[in-house]
């Protein structure tokens, strides 16, 4: 396809690398940025940069945080005897969304997956069972898509978690095997969350 300019052509290029965004997309956006304003424009780059330069990784559960801390683990309302494991950030917002766990969360930075070379020591398995432990859990939730790699990364948890007397639960399976948790809807990740398993 040929542009008009280098300039929206340099813009498609970036934006037509974000998931979820085709060439047409990206073109649609670029061109509808061209019609805000210079000020506005210039929010949207300086926003984009900021979450870039300036996001940090919360040091107790490694959910994305603007303090070392993030806003839920320094939350001294929230249960800290209960954790829920989940795969990345946006598990985390999409179970936040249901306003139904009271608990904490850790993320995991990924699902154990031999395939492409992703193994446990990749992972934020350690600290989890390190906080187990200081925090004196009595229930840790996996919550994972269903998938192999999920059904992977819980087995493998589950044995490291065996000795330390805590409960382990997986979120009850309302949600379609092989759907990312991201797309499901609030009231089924709410009944899974709320009707969770044991695992034995």
């Amino acid at each position: 396809m040929e542009y008009p300019s280098k300039a929206i052509k340099d813009a498609v290029d970036e934006l037509a690398s974000l998931p979820g965004i085709g060439r047409k997309t990206a073109l649609r956006l670029a061109l509808h940025i061209l019609k805000k304003t210079e000020e506005e424009a210039e929010r949207l780059g300086t926003s984009i940069v900021s979450l870039r330069k300036n996001i940090q990784y919360c040091t107790s559960c490694h959910n994305i945080s603007d303090d070392a801390l993030c806003n839920i683990c320094n939350n001294n309302r929230r249960n800290t005897q209960l954790i829920c494991v989940v795969e990345d950030t946006k598990d985390v917002i999409a179970l936040e969304s249901t306003a139904q766990f009271n608990g904490l969360y850790h993320v995991l930075g990924g699902l154990v997956n031999p395939l492409q070379g992703i193994g446990p020591g990749q992972l934020n398995i350690d600290s989890l069972i390190e906080r187990v432990k200081e925090q004196d859990a009595k229930e840790v939730i996996f919550a994972f898509s269903a998938n192999i790699e999920g059904d992977t990364t819980a087995f493998y948890i589950t044995k490291k978690l065996k000795n330390l007397g805590v409960r382990i639960s997986n979120i009850a399976r309302g949600i379609p095997v092989g759907m990312d948790l991201e797309f499901t809807d609030e009231i089924t990740l709410a009944r899974s969350l709320i009707n969770r398993t044991v695992v034995e």
